[in-house]
């Protein structure tokens, strides 16, 4: 690729208002940049829904990622609508829910045994001094390539994730497996909080 002249949206806060313009952004730098992955985190679905009304799922390759199951708690097993998860796959997108590539059992261990480790020093690192949804851009991208939803890893990628709830960070990404993560590339910010 060569020099991108881009333009940088930052947002006054974080949080879900700013979903439907960081989706925006996302659709402009993948036509521009013609990117056909598309990677985005939704938790309840609403994030999801908003997706496959702006995406084209003929043309692009929309990856959903979700929260893993049970990840608040044994009390609830999903938080993303089973209808709406197969609503979205009959309309061509994919629904993916896996482990956490930066939590997992390290995250058990910090729970149980009040520790942390180094993959959780990186995601608290990465929430902290840039933003929550810089993290979750990261962590969706190993998530898609280690599930095999990204047919070549040497293109780039848009990811889509948020702080808390929502979109508000998009991350044109050169993407990674979790046991290669140091190869992993955040090439440009195209969007994140304050």
């Amino acid at each position: 690729m060569a020099d991108l002249n881009i333009e940088v949206t930052y947002f006054e806060n974080g949080g879900p208002q700013n979903t439907d313009k960081a989706l925006e952004i996302a659709k402009k730098y993948a036509d521009q940049f013609g990117i056909q992955d598309i990677v985005i985190a939704s938790t309840t679905g609403t994030t999801a829904k908003k997706a496959s009304e702006l995406f084209d799922s003929k043309r692009y390759n929309i990856i959903i990622i979700t929260h893993t199951y049970y990840f608040g708690g044994l009390e609830k097993r999903q938080s993303f609508p089973e209808d709406l998860r197969e609503s979205l796959t009959q309309k061509g997108l994919i629904v993916f829910s896996t482990t956490h590539a930066f939590g997992g059992v390290e995250r058990s261990m910090r729970i149980a045994l009040q520790q942390w480790g180094p993959v959780e020093i990186l995601a608290k690192y990465l929430r902290t001094n840039f933003c929550q949804g810089m993290k979750v851009c990261m962590e969706i991208a190993l998530m898609a390539s280690d599930g095999g939803l990204i047919q070549d890893l040497s293109k780039d990628i848009i990811c889509i994730g948020g702080t808390g709830r929502g979109a508000d960070t998009v991350c044109l990404i050169k993407p990674m497996t979790t046991s290669l993560f140091d190869q992993l590339r955040v090439k440009a910010i195209l969007a994140k909080p304050l």
